[in-house]
């Protein structure tokens, strides 16, 4: 019997023919026990931050070998000497952000792409930069098929950020360099945040968050952490 004529039967009868509901995703109870255990517990606690990471399919981020450890509570490797922060960082660092869904954010540091990801759940617009092509490309190519519009990449420098763009109302860099960038000052919208590891490249690094407040900048560190370089053109 055609589709069409069991439709017909079934509306004879009186009845409803419902369709099959789709095919769970396997690794949403990963997704939730990671934000329980891992960032709920540690006091995370900003609602659209644990939202993002609820919904943001961490493993299509990492390598296919990878992938069974990718709501584990450690960073990973993503090739070319970089990785993908560890579920807690990417939570802490855009929770101090404080998004909402009027930001414009700028990333330093594309990597992977999934704090990219996080961002774009919560933010109206995400400029992100990658030095290394291939990273970029990858990453360009993980966000497309998972279908975020509102995630502008391009390869470059980001100690130069993205001028043209700017003021940004948050500013994440993903790689620590010795010193905070000019460039990123500049372009921080004044009343924004910025978020960044600073620290020696083999040494103590303590995450920053940066004000702006009447063309004041003001610097206070969260957390002591350990971030690849930030890497230049000139390196």
């Amino acid at each position: 019997m055609r589709p069409v004529r069991h439709l017909a039967v079934f509306a004879a009868l009186g009845l409803t023919l419902v369709a099959a509901p789709d095919a769970p995703d396997p690794w949403q109870a990963r997704r939730i026990l990671m934000v329980e255990k891992q960032l709920e517990l540690r006091e995370i606690s900003h609602p659209a931050t644990l939202a993002a990471m609820r919904q943001v399919p961490r493993h299509r981020f990492v390598p296919a070998d990878l992938q069974p450890q990718a709501y584990d509570d450690h960073p990973l490797p993503i090739g070319h000497g970089q990785t993908i922060s560890q579920p807690y960082i990417v939570a802490c660092m855009t929770e101090q952000l404080a998004p909402t869904r009027t930001t414009r954010v700028l990333e330093i540091g594309t990597g992977s792409g999934y704090q990219a990801a996080v961002l774009a759940e919560i933010c109206a617009e995400v400029y992100t930069i990658e030095i290394i092509p291939d990273l970029a490309d990858q990453a360009a190519t993980v966000l497309r098929s998972l279908g975020y519009k509102n995630i502008k990449a391009r390869t470059g420098d980001g100690w130069k950020g993205w001028p043209e763009a700017a003021p940004f109302d948050a500013i994440i860099v993903t790689a620590a360099p010795d010193t905070i960038p000019p460039a990123l000052l500049a372009q921080l919208k004044d009343g924004g945040r910025m978020i960044i590891p600073v620290g020696p490249k083999a040494g103590a690094q303590d995450l920053v968050l940066v004000t702006k407040r009447a063309g004041k900048i003001t610097q206070r560190p969260v957390i002591p952490v350990r971030f690849v370089p930030f890497v230049r053109e000139r390196e």
